[in-house]
């Protein structure tokens, strides 16, 4: 009986590290409005155990050929160039998915509560921004590979 259960815990473990595994990477991310690709975000682990997402490349440069900044940023990130910006910081990982950590829209300099996981059925990562932690108040976007 003992075996069974070690056996049970080792492949959920094992699928927990895989699905973790799994959402780390480049993601493409999508405009709600257009969908267009906006730009690829890198969702990596820091060496503090947390989770972030840093924007490694925009699709659409600003119309002088210029790196676009994060004017509306508040704070370290105001007029930080986007590309290489972190937008996603501090994601635990809980039960298959990233909770408990924010996310910048750097389109509008608001930083909002943030949970991320990712959808089997597509593939796709389902990243949700919300106003209220408990993810009531907010809007969803799905990024692809």
């Amino acid at each position: 009986m003992k075996l069974i259960l070690i056996f049970t815990a080792a492949i959920c473990v094992t699928f927990a590290v895989q699905a973790q595994k799994n959402m780390l990477g480049e993601w493409r991310t999508v405009d709600d409005k257009t969908g267009k690709e906006k730009s690829i975000v890198r969702i990596f682990k820091a060496t503090n155990g947390l989770y972030y997402g840093k924007i490694e490349q925009l699709f659409q440069r600003s119309i002088d050929g210029k790196p676009r900044l994060c004017v509306e940023c508040q704070g370290a990130d105001k007029n930080k160039p986007m590309e290489g910006l972190i937008i996603v910081r501090d994601m635990k990982y809980e039960n298959g998915s990233f909770v408990n950590g924010t996310i910048l829209d750097p389109g509008n300099g608001k930083t909002y509560h943030a949970s991320i996981e990712l959808d089997a059925a597509t593939g796709k990562l389902k990243v949700r921004g919300s106003l209220d932690k408990h993810g009531l108040l907010g809007r969803t976007q799905f990024w692809v590979r």
